[in-house]
């Protein structure tokens, strides 16, 4: 069952490079600021899509948040999209979260499902639920 909104954020693509033809895959990177568990956060990520022969996109990646004190969390995970109107991508999926910091310790093996949804200019906004 899906809880509470973990993480808000609005993204800007940063890279972009084609990896294959055949099949199409490129590799995305972006930065992004917004809240973790309500706590302002500014993050990296970096994924791989790849096209598949009925059009939809999977996807990989992984990237890291971190706080205006200094603590990290990462994370990583898998989702699919679909193309929309102007080059914009819809992506749904999970997320796996890490940190060492005692303050942010609950997202630590927390399971998120996430929207991440982009435009034609490469910004995105993203939103994660805890699923328990």
């Amino acid at each position: 069952m899906l809880k509470e909104l973990i993480v808000e954020a609005t993204s800007k693509r940063s890279a972009r490079r084609v990896l294959s033809v055949d099949p199409p895959a490129t590799e995305v990177s972006f930065e992004d600021s917004g809240h973790l568990l309500g706590i302002p956060t500014t993050g990296v990520g970096t994924y791989t899509a790849t096209i598949r022969p009925d059009g939809s996109i999977f996807g990989h990646g992984q990237g890291l948040h971190t706080t205006q004190d200094g603590d990290a969390i990462t994370w990583s995970g898998t989702g699919v999209g679909h193309f929309g109107p102007g080059g914009s991508i819809s992506y749904r999926g999970m997320l796996f979260f890490r940190t060492a910091s005692q303050k942010l310790a609950r997202i630590n093996n927390a399971c998120g499902a996430f929207e991440f949804e982009v435009d034609g200019s490469g910004a995105g906004v993203s939103k994660v639920w805890e699923w328990k």
